[in-house]
């Protein structure tokens, strides 16, 4: 199909822009920290165009729908895979936490921020993936911070899937070990890499489980069995897979009918209704990071009505089990229909689709024509994706109705066909 024109607004703003203002800052010539990032007006010129995607302010999110600028939205840009954020139970959880204990503990896990809603929290998680022990941390962020830098210290190494998160990559940066990345998903390469490490060091392997921004599943049976082979720790991060993989959505060990791995973080800021994170596994890997874990001891807990709301939606993902399977079946019917229309959804396997793009001004376009056709969806440009390769992230959530996918697909069918994606 011929591309559509761009519209006058999205060609002036492609020309004036300067993409090396992705990369936020320049190089100082003097002492002013500051004049380096003076440069930067990149976000101001996508304001002024009316594309700037990102700090959009939602005045009521309702799970399936939400209300923004005034105006109703279908929600397809949220993280809440099971649709429990407004649950009864959890909300009520969460109000009678919140009664008891007040917003916060103001204090640490390690001297005044531990309830029993913190510990109950955590034999919860260790029960749910069938191990030893958990400990929770005030974000999934915090987790891997936490978890990487007090166990890669120095003299060990942590081999990263180039494709992780950033909070597994700040991780790295923070601990006093060394680090070495494998090609995305590349089982021959994460091989030969871990041979290159010397014979006696300690290592570990970390990857997602489900990567963010694709939807992908890394190949853990593969994975397992070179870090077997390798005498190799494995961390996976199951952010993105709690509530979406496994027959009862505890993740991607699960979901391959495998062990849990040696280590697993995850977050309650997805498929549990929360905020919050957590890490899993041997108790005396979790007492060692409970105990030497800088994000650990160094921030005030989780408030107490967010340990709650967490709490209350594990129990209910036993106790409503249709909702696993009804997010999965939606994202297998979203990536066929998708699909069908045109549109290249990369390795998705998930309820997480991204639509691939390119151009970062074209997908600021084309996310500004959905949003004003009533589809709230997100824009993933440098740095979350590499340079030129532009998605919109589209997640779907287990409340989301069938009519409701109907109106989503005729209206990217609209869309794509205009911004000549399709």
């Amino acid at each position: 199909m011929t591309q559509a024109k761009p519209t006058p607004a999205i060609s002036d703003l492609a020309a004036g822009l300067s993409l090396d203002d992705l990369d936020g800052a320049g190089e100082s010539k003097g002492r002013d920290i500051f004049q380096r990032i003076s440069n930067f007006d990149l976000a101001d010129q996508a304001r002024a165009a009316g594309l700037y995607p990102f700090f959009k302010p939602i005045e009521v999110n309702e799970g399936t729908e939400a209300v923004v600028d005034g105006k109703r939205v279908l929600m397809l840009g949220s993280n809440n895979y099971l649709g429990l954020t407004r649950h009864p139970e959890v909300m009520r959880a969460a109000q009678e936490a919140l009664a008891k204990h007040g917003p916060s503990m103001t204090g640490s896990r390690l001297l005044n921020g531990t309830t029993p809603l913190h510990e109950e929290l955590e034999e919860r998680i260790a029960g749910f993936l069938g191990v030893e022990s958990a400990i929770v941390f005030s974000t999934g962020y915090l987790a891997n911070l936490g978890a990487i830098s007090a166990l890669v210290d120095r003299g060990c190494w942590a081999i990263i899937d180039k494709g992780v998160h950033a909070s597994i990559y700040d991780g790295v940066a923070m601990a006093a070990g060394q680090s070495r990345r494998f090609r995305h998903d590349d089982m021959a390469h994460l091989e030969e890499v871990l041979r290159r490490i010397p014979d006696q060091a300690p290592r570990i392997v970390i990857t997602d489980g489900v990567h963010s921004m694709t939807g992908g599943v890394a190949p853990l049976p593969e994975l397992m069995e070179v870090c077997r082979r390798q005498e190799t720790r494995l961390l996976v991060d199951d952010a993105h897979a709690i509530g979406t993989l496994g027959e009862t959505g505890r993740g991607t060990a699960s979901h391959f009918g495998l062990e849990p791995p040696d280590l697993t973080i995850g977050t309650f800021s997805k498929s549990l209704a929360s905020v919050g994170g957590f890490m899993a596994g041997p108790r005396d890997v979790t007492e060692y990071v409970k105990h030497f874990g800088r994000p650990m001891i160094f921030t005030a807990a989780l408030p107490p009505a967010s340990a709650a709301a967490a709490l209350a939606a594990l129990k209910l993902i036993d106790e409503e089990p249709w909702r696993v399977p009804r997010v999965q079946a939606i994202g297998e019917r979203m990536r066929r229909d998708l699909q069908a229309l045109g549109f290249d959804l990369s390795d998705s396997q998930t309820p997480i689709i991204p639509i691939q793009v390119g151009s970062e001004v074209q997908a600021a376009a084309f996310w500004k024509d959905l949003l004003d056709h009533g589809i709230y969806t997100n824009a993933s440009i440098t740095p979350a994706v590499p340079r030129g390769q532009a998605l919109l992230r589209t997640s779907y959530i287990a409340t989301h109705t069938d009519e409701q996918l109907d109106h989503a697909l005729e209206i990217f069918a609209e869309i794509g066909h205009r911004h000549g994606i399709i």
